[in-house]
């Protein structure tokens, strides 16, 4: 498996590359959110960071949650409610 980059492998090759790959990005991030717990922990204003991490996950979930619950209004409706807006303009 010390081919070069640019050539192509069978399809047991690329799989094993992907994992291999993967695995190294988990490593990498994993190691790298230790190094981050463990300045946190170290600091002084925790309660405070977690209450602020805390009301920023809420909002996020608020935001979210409107993305993707709120249900637009129906083409024909739009349509029917700037009609009426037009004739009621047109009337004064």
């Amino acid at each position: 498996m010390t081919r070069e980059a640019g050539r192509g492998g069978g399809p047991e090759e690329r799989a094993v590359l992907l994992v291999a790959g993967l695995a190294d990005l988990a490593v990498s991030a994993m190691s790298s959110a230790l190094g981050t717990a463990r300045g946190l922990l170290r600091r002084s204003d925790t309660a405070a960071l977690a209450a602020d991490a805390e009301h920023d996950l809420l909002a996020r979930g608020r935001l979210v949650l409107d993305r993707y619950t709120a249900v637009p209004p129906a083409h024909l409706e739009i349509l029917a409610r700037h009609a009426e807006a037009r004739r009621t303009a047109d009337d004064i």
